[in-house]
């Protein structure tokens, strides 16, 4: 009897364990100024050919309207990694450098924090663009919440060991650069400690066979080329796939953070890719990076690991007008797709990214979701998925769009509404179809500038019905004047409560202001 018994216990807690799903890996994908028109999937009428990312999207859920925080990266990063609008934090506007402290405030959860706390290992592999703290030479300086200067470049000793990176903020270990692949220093970092000394000073093309435009000089390693950081972040992430397969199976899932560098400048294929698009190189170079990919998705179904890994793929702001837009328009391709503007600006084309999600055990195939979302709302979705609870000072501005991947509750929106922040600090909020801008110009590099002649005559708002003008090219503000004060409330609320979810109000880093100055005159765009 007692032998009966002990077996039915078995059976019964071996069946409510098979029942419930196991923790997924995740993989979160962040391509460099990828355009939301760079993806063939998303625009059937574009020119670039991305079949492993179509194939990806067709294997699971195509997000159309997902933005990330800012229209530029540093800050995005932030949002990704805390779950809170980057304007919260002291980075008000532009972006940090290769040499910039660390942005991410002390005892801030970060979303791989909160999955190493619920039995996940932490990778980082790709370009940080949060800050670090190096070792700086004495009497020497560097920017902190801007590029270094040229002068500052040397200001560090690159023999010492790095504070605050990745390894200090949740991840059991990093391999990347640690900023845009435009940035000094040239070199690799290995959790705290680059893997060569920048002995020596470079700089590369900006893009490939363009005599205009170099990136920044200044240190690099010997043999630091960056035609082959791409190559060798996707040999790295496939080799920590390898590595953590088998614990993944055994039930120790790993999350992979894998901000890529491309196609972000320096636009670098190599010389196998060279010509490929038939366009220009910048698309030649996003073949390359979606070949890369689907290189690291073949090891996931060659590990047998594919059915239970959620695989996010999305950009850290619009294409970059150095992929050179005429060109590309003129051969029938626009990177921003239907949308207006491009990196840097508060228009769509802007932070309008695409956002492509597999998990074959949990999301069904082909399917589709017009949610608007932000880049901050993948803090909320990991603990919804895992099951744990966040603290109120942590994701203050994260919304789960688990109930978007399981097509449950698709008749209402997950989220309120949606905030956005361009290159100079301009504000804007999205609610339904309506989108107001504090803001008369792009906000960054497209006309009309700030500060010019052009952009002085508009009204100080704009407002936009993205229902009949995705394009954004109808300012309707003087018609709609009782949804510019709601929309003006409600974001005037989201800053005073220090969040823009349920819970207790929080204090912002530093203090926000949603009008910016006007600017003299135009500044000269500088790629970040």
């Amino acid at each position: 009897m007692k032998t009966l018994t002990a077996t039915l216990a078995l059976a019964l807690f071996a069946a409510t364990t098979s029942a419930a799903p196991a923790k997924p890996n995740l993989i979160y994908i962040l391509c460099d100024d990828l355009g939301y028109g760079d993806v063939k999937c998303l625009n059937p009428q574009g020119k670039i050919a991305t079949p492993h990312l179509d194939k990806l999207a067709a294997g699971g859920m195509i997000f159309t309207d997902v933005h990330s925080s800012s229209s530029v990266c540093s800050p995005t990063r932030y949002g990704i990694m805390t779950g809170r609008y980057n304007w919260r934090s002291k980075l008000q506007s532009s972006v940090l450098g290769g040499l910039s402290p660390r942005l991410i405030e002390p005892g801030r959860l970060t979303v791989a924090q909160l999955l190493r706390n619920n039995g996940y290992h932490t990778a980082a592999i790709g370009k940080w663009h949060l800050g670090m703290d190096w070792v700086k030479k004495e009497g020497q300086t560097v920017a902190e919440l801007s590029i270094e200067s040229a002068a500052q470049v040397n200001s560090v000793d690159y023999a010492q060991p790095i504070k605050n990176g990745p390894t200090a903020v949740g991840f059991d270990y990093y391999f990347g650069i640690s900023a845009s692949l435009d940035m000094v220093p040239y070199t690799y970092i290995e959790n705290d400690r680059v893997t060569k000394l920048p002995t020596v000073e470079k700089d590369f093309p900006m893009f490939l066979g363009r005599e205009q435009g170099k990136c920044r000089r200044g240190p690099a390693a010997p043999d630091f080329e960056v035609e082959d950081v791409l190559p060798t972040l996707t040999t790295k992430a496939i080799d920590y796939v390898k590595s953590r397969a088998a614990d993944a199976k055994a039930g120790k899932p790993f999350f992979l953070y894998l901000p890529l560098a491309s196609p972000h400048t320096p636009v670098a294929p190599t010389k196998e890719w060279q010509g490929k698009s038939g366009l220009n190189h910048y698309a030649d170079f996003v073949m390359q990076t979606d070949h890369a990919l689907g290189q690291l998705f073949a090891e996931l179904d060659k590990q047998g690991i594919a059915d239970n890994t959620l695989v996010i793929v999305t950009s850290d702001n619009g294409c970059s007008p150095q992929a050179n837009f005429p060109d590309l328009l003129a051969k029938g391709h626009n990177p921003s797709h239907e949308f207006r503007g491009h990196k840097a600006d508060i228009f769509e084309g802007g932070h309008r990214v695409p956002f492509l999600v597999r998990w074959p055990a949990r999301v069904k195939a082909g399917t589709l979701s017009q949610q608007t979302l932000c880049l901050t709302d993948f803090m909320a979705t990991a603990a919804d998925i895992i099951g744990a609870k966040l603290p109120d000072n942590a994701a203050e501005d994260s919304v789960s769009f688990l109930p978007a991947l399981l097509g449950k509750e698709q008749h209402f929106p997950l989220r309120e509404a949606i905030v956005h922040h361009s290159i100079n600090g301009s504000f804007a909020i999205r609610q339904e179809q309506w989108k107001l801008a504090l803001c008369r110009d792009s906000g960054g590099w497209s006309d009309p500038r700030p500060g010019t002649p052009k952009a002085t005559d508009l009204s100080p708002v704009q407002l936009f019905d993205l229902g009949k003008d995705r394009g954004e090219q109808t300012n309707v503000q003087a018609q709609h004047p009782e949804v510019v004060a709601r929309l003006t409330k409600l974001l005037e609320k989201y800053v005073a409560n220090g969040r823009s979810t349920p819970g207790a109000p929080q204090k912002n880093a530093v203090e926000v202001k949603l009008v910016k100055p006007t600017p003299a005159a135009a500044p000269k765009a500088k790629q970040k």
